[in-house]
C-alpha cells in the first residue's frame, strides 16, 4: 500500500474512528485501526466488536493495499505534524510496518495482519428511513443526559428509540431515563419508519453519533433489525449492536394530573438553582423550592458550610407548597429547554414533577423529587 494524502482530511477521520477504540484492550487487533487505499480513497475502520466504524477519504492512491496499525498513536502522530502537510503513508507485506512521512519527519509504527481484524456482520436490516442530521441530533441532545451508568440495569444503558400512533399523527420517539429522571422527546415519524421495532441504542454509539453529526446538515439514513443499527452519513458508516432487553413502560411514570402549575424564566430559575446548590457538599446536591403565591424561594442548607436562599418571582397560583429536587438534575433539564419560560406541573412534595419548555410541546422531562 502506498498513497498520499493531506493532513486535515486524514486528522479528521482518525479522529472519527479512534474514538471507538477503547484504550485499554485485551485482543491487541482491537487497538489497531485498518487503512484499505484502493480507486482514490483511503478507507478506515476500526470496531470494538459491539460498534463498528468505516469512513471514506479522499487519497492519491499509487499502490492499493491494506493494513492495520495502532489508532491512537497514528492519531497523535497526526495530530502533531504541520497544518497543510501532505502525508504518505506506505507498508509492505515483507515488513509488517506502516511508514508516515512528510517533510523532514518519518515515523515507523508496528503493524498487524489485516486478516486478523474483526468484520462486523450486520446480517439483514429491513428498516430502512432517513432524517435530517439536525432531527436526530435534537433527539440524541435532549435525552442523552438521562441515559442510566448503573450496568446492572443494562436495559436503561442507551436511548429507546420507537415509533408511536397518537390521535394527532405519528411519531418518532426518543427516551431515556435513569430512575430519577425521564427525557422523552418526539418527531413526526419518517417515511419508511412505521414498522419499526422499537429498539435501545447503547450509550457509546448516542455519543459517537452524535460527535458524527457535528456541524452537518444532511441527512443520516438509519437501518435496523431487532439486533442491529446502522447510521450512514455522507462518508462514515457507523454499525451498532443493540442493548437485548426490555425497556421499562415509561408512559406509567409520566404524570397526567399535576395540578399545580408554575411558569418560570428558564435562565432566570437556572441560574438561581446554580447559586444555591454552590452551598452544598453532599453528593445529592439538594435544593428546595418553596413556592407561595408568584413567589419561588430556593434555599440550600448544608450542615458543614453553611446556608443559601434567593427568591424568584414565577407565575404561580396552586396554594402553599414545598419540594426538593436534586440541583445537578434540574440544571441538566433547564440545559434542554430552548425557549424562554419552563413550566413546572407539581402535585405535591413525593410525587413526579413534570417539566415542559413552554415553546417546544414535542419534549418533556419527568423529574422524581427529594426529601430535604
Amino acid at each position: 500500500m502506498k498513497l498520499t494524502i493531506e493532513r486535515s482530511a486524514l486528522l479528521r477521520s482518525l479522529g472519527h474512528v479512534q474514538s471507538v477504540v477503547e484504550r485499554r484492550n485485551t485482543i491487541p487487533i482491537l487497538s489497531n485501526v485498518q487503512l484499505v487505499a484502493e480507486a482514490g480513497a483511503l478507507a478506515l475502520t476500526a470496531t470494538d466488536l459491539d460498534l463498528a466504524i468505516v469512513e471514506q477519504v479522499p487519497a492519491q492512491v499509487a499502490r492499493p493495499g491494506g493494513t492495520t496499525a495502532p489508532a491512537h498513536t497514528l492519531y497523535d502522530i497526526v495530530r502533531k505534524l504541520p497544518d497543510g502537510c501532505q502525508i504518505e503513508l506506505s507498508s509492505s507485506a515483507d515488513n509488517g510496518r506502516l511508514t508516515v512521512k512528510t517533510g523532514a519527519s518519518e515515523f515507523s509504527l508496528a503493524c498487524l495482519p489485516r486478516e486478523d481484524f474483526p468484520v462486523m456482520n450486520e446480517g439483514e436490516l429491513p428498516h430502512v428511513f432517513h432524517l435530517a442530521c439536525r432531527d436526530l441530533r435534537r433527539l440524541v441532545e435532549k435525552t442523552r443526559f438521562a441515559i442510566s451508568s448503573e450496568e446492572t440495569r443494562y436495559y436503561l444503558n442507551g436511548i429507546y428509540l420507537h415509533a408511536k400512533s397518537l390521535a394527532e399523527g405519528n411519531v418518532l420517539r426518543a427516551v431515556a431515563t435513569d430512575g430519577h429522571r425521564l427525557a422523552r422527546v418526539e418527531m413526526p415519524l419518517p417515511e419508511g419508519a412505521a414498522g419499526m421495532p422499537g429498539v435501545i441504542v447503547p450509550r457509546k454509539t448516542v455519543n459517537e453519533t452524535f460527535k458524527l453529526m457535528e456541524g452537518s446538515e444532511g441527512a443520516v439514513e438509519l437501518a435496523l433489525s431487532d439486533s442491529k443499527i446502522r447510521f450512514t452519513f455522507d462518508s462514515i458508516v457507523l454499525t451498532s449492536r443493540l442493548i437485548e432487553g426490555t425497556f421499562p413502560d415509561y408512559e406509567r411514570v409520566i404524570p397526567t394530573d399535576n395540578d399545580k402549575q408554575v411558569e418560570v424564566d428558564r435562565r432566570v430559575f437556572a441560574e438561581a438553582v446554580d447559586r444555591v446548590s454552590t452551598i452544598s457538599q453532599e453528593k445529592s446536591r439538594a435544593v428546595k423550592l418553596a413556592l407561595t403565591k408568584d413567589r419561588m424561594v430556593l434555599s440550600v442548607n448544608s450542615p458543614d458550610s453553611g446556608s443559601a436562599t434567593e427568591e424568584v418571582a414565577v407565575g404561580y397560583d396552586g396554594g402553599q407548597l414545598e419540594v426538593g429536587f436534586n440541583s445537578r438534575y434540574l440544571l441538566d433539564i433547564a440545559a434542554e429547554i430552548d425557549g424562554e419560560n419552563a413550566q413546572i406541573l407539581l402535585a405535591d412534595a413525593a410525587s413526579p414533577t413534570l417539566i415542559r419548555d413552554v415553546s417546544d410541546a414535542s419534549a418533556l422531562y419527568v423529574l422524581m423529587p427529594m426529601r430535604v
